[in-house]
């Protein structure tokens, strides 16, 4: 009994660390060290993925591995790939220009946008009290926007995107993978999502963010530490999704709904510590509104059911 809450205390914090670890050094990186890539950064998170992905599931039998059946079931998980890139990338290119706390903040009110999204696309509706229960997670972001002494309307704007991407991923996977033939545990998935982001994000960084390559290597050259910041900084992104999966699996629904909402403020309290970004009391007050609501919202949806 002692051993097994040991692994799982091991679990957790290894969860917490990864997610906090690559949102700091992805902070770090695009900002303070002023690697201004995003698209090329994530597709090292990417690559990463493939590979460890590949090597957890074929050789060290993490999970069982399942197979695609069908090209259609293949286009599916193609599509949500393509969402996830959106997704990643414009979380990435915020942090360029807004601190990681307000990043955090408008990151969670990914539950607005899964409702909202859920609705348009299924029809699924929710009790009152769960609808009721989103008001202080919009209502906390607007006042955190107001109160933001490094507010950049680009920088919101695309974190917005990327938060509602996230949410339009969550729904999307209910409907595309919901039979029982093509549904795939998160490790699965990513294992063929991936790859299929590598393909959409080469040619997008090889366009878009011209002669990168040459650029990273001239870096490295002049500075080996991005060489293993950039390894580093892929390897965690992959453990974020490893750890994410198992602490799914060890723990009960309710633990990882409070770990989850924990996370996002150790994740800016961290951040604030490290980067010294100035923050409001109104602005903070902002934020605890939306995790207050996410908190409501998920014990409304509880109910509910």
């Amino acid at each position: 009994m002692g051993s097994s809450r040991w692994f799982t205390i091991g679990l957790v914090t290894a969860w917490y660390s990864s997610n906090i670890g690559v949102l700091l050094l992805n902070k770090y990186l695009l900002s303070n060290y002023g690697f201004r890539y995003p698209i090329f950064l994530t597709l090292c998170h990417m690559l990463a993925c493939s590979l460890l992905s590949y090597a957890a599931i074929a050789w060290l039998k993490l999970v069982p591995m399942q197979n695609v059946r069908s090209r259609a079931q293949f286009v599916k998980i193609s599509a949500l790939s393509l969402v996830f890139c959106a997704s990643v990338v414009s979380g990435n290119v915020s942090l360029r220009f807004i601190p990681v706390s307000f990043n955090q903040a408008i990151g969670a009110t990914t539950p607005f946008f899964t409702a909202v999204f859920a609705y348009i696309m299924t029809r699924r509706k929710e009790a009152l009290l769960t609808y009721l229960a989103l008001i202080p997670v919009v209502g906390g972001v607007v006042i955190a926007s107001g109160g933001e002494p490094s507010f950049h309307l680009f920088g919101f704007l695309i974190c917005i995107a990327a938060t509602a991407a996230r949410a339009l991923k969550t729904v999307l996977q209910g409907i595309l993978l919901s039979s029982e033939g093509e549904k795939l545990n998160s490790m699965n998935l990513l294992l063929y999502m991936a790859p299929v982001a590598v393909a959409f994000l080469l040619p997008a960084a090889l366009l878009m963010e011209e002669n990168v390559v040459n650029i990273a290597l001239a870096l490295a050259r002049d500075d080996v530490r991005i060489l293993w910041y950039l390894i580093f900084n892929s390897a965690l992104a992959y453990l974020v999704n490893l750890t994410n999966f198992l602490v799914t699996k060890h723990t009960s629904a309710l633990t990882l709904q409070v770990l989850g909402n924990a996370k996002g403020a150790v994740a800016v309290v961290v951040s604030i510590l490290i980067f010294r970004n100035p923050v409001s009391i109104t602005g903070m007050l902002g934020y605890c509104l939306t995790v207050i609501g996410v908190i409501l919202y998920s014990e409304a949806r509880k109910r509910s059911k």
